[in-house]
């Protein structure tokens, strides 16, 4: 259930709120000004783009598949699933036996790959409805072909599949794995990938944060300076290495072994968290994330990490990396990040063959966005 209450903020005008009360009792407050949700904000559904012939998967196509109808059927459990992909009959055939087609909604169209997290649309809430701001990928610093990717969201909110206002931020390089939020205002980022040359090169990091704080509204940006995984495509998107949970709450990745090539970053990384703020001033509770074990595969180490999961309505998905202690500690951390929360492993050794994870290959969509 929701109710709606003003609450004074300082010396700024009253905001509206929703408390919205879940298991147990326990409640979330969410902004009702033009805000950038949590991921933990109530959802309406997820998106992911369909790995096919004509992606990098081409090579690994039936093993990577396996892997997303694990996710699709997870998610259409409990929620609406669009999936975008030039072959909706052939993705129907592949999951209808095991995923609740109910929940299921297609967009046919032109890919060049599966990084839902960074091509699809970044919502914003207000009271008279989602806006989806449409940014720019380029492929993680042109890395990547990225030009049908690009016109996904558009073309979804075209064709009625996304609701809500459709707003063109092409003019500004932005990836959803780079931003984290925690619906109160603070964004936190790493600053080796928003001030990547090869992104927003003709801003600097003053101009940068301007943008962001103009753009979302907010109070502030954390910059995180240190922190990287090998094999790391993406410049150190921030959802592989600390993530919110709460407004006061960040898991990380930890890294123990000082003989191993992460410990220096990570550990810089750790020390910089520990000195970050809550908006009231606090300290965050900060949870530890276990470093995976090294994954490698002809011979190049691949980013495994625990920091890439996906918040639900009161379900958690995160990636397992068949490392049973390694795995099992990463459910005790998120379960004491979401205790209310049931939280649910996913085989993601496709995924990182291709240098990401669980959430890197999705897209959450708050209320009244999917219907």
């Amino acid at each position: 259930m929701g109710y709606f209450v003003g609450i004074p903020l300082g010396g700024a005008s009253e905001k509206d709120y929703q408390v919205r009360f879940g298991k147990n009792m326990s409640f979330q407050v969410e902004t009702r000004a033009p805000h950038l949700p949590a991921e933990w904000a109530l959802q309406s559904g997820v998106q992911l783009t369909w790995p096919h012939a004509g992606t990098d998967w081409a090579y690994m196509l039936e093993e990577v598949q396996k892997c997303f109808i694990a996710i699709a059927t997870e998610i259409a459990k409990r929620e609406l699933l669009l999936i975008a992909t030039p072959e909706p009959e052939e993705v129907k055939k592949q999951i209808s036996a095991v995923v609740n087609m109910e929940n299921i909604r297609f967009l046919e169209c032109d890919t060049n790959d599966t990084w839902a997290r960074d091509h699809g649309a970044i919502t914003m809430l207000d009271t008279d409805g989602p806006s989806l701001l449409d940014f720019t990928f380029n492929g993680w610093g042109m890395k990547f072909a990225s030009d049908k990717d690009n016109r996904i969201t558009r073309r979804a909110v075209e064709a009625g599949v996304l609701r809500g206002q459709y707003v063109n931020r092409l003019g500004f390089v932005l990836e959803g794995g780079s931003i984290e939020s925690d619906g109160m205002g603070t964004l936190l980022a790493t600053s080796k990938c928003l001030l990547s040359p090869n992104r927003n090169g003709q801003l600097n990091k003053v101009e940068i944060e301007a943008f962001l704080r103009s753009t979302f509204r907010l109070e502030r940006v954390l910059w995180l300076d240190y922190g990287y995984l090998a094999g790391d495509d993406t410049d150190s998107h921030i959802d592989t290495l600390a993530r919110f949970c709460s407004p006061d709450t960040i898991a990380y990745v930890q890294c123990t072994d000082i003989n191993d090539e992460h410990y220096e970053a990570l550990h810089k990384m750790e020390e910089q968290l520990k000195t970050f703020r809550t908006l009231s001033g606090d300290p965050y509770r900060l949870l530890a994330l276990p470093m995976a074990d090294k994954v490698v595969v002809e011979g190049e180490r691949l980013p495994a990490t625990y920091a890439n999961f996906l918040i639900m309505n009161d379900v958690v998905l995160y990636p397992t990396y068949c490392q049973p202690e390694n795995d099992a500690r990463a459910k005790e951390v998120l379960q004491e990040a979401f205790p209310n929360y049931k939280i649910i492993g996913i085989d993601c050794r496709a995924l990182i063959k291709q240098h990401g994870s669980l959430h890197c290959v999705t897209m959450q969509y708050p209320v009244g966005v999917l219907k």
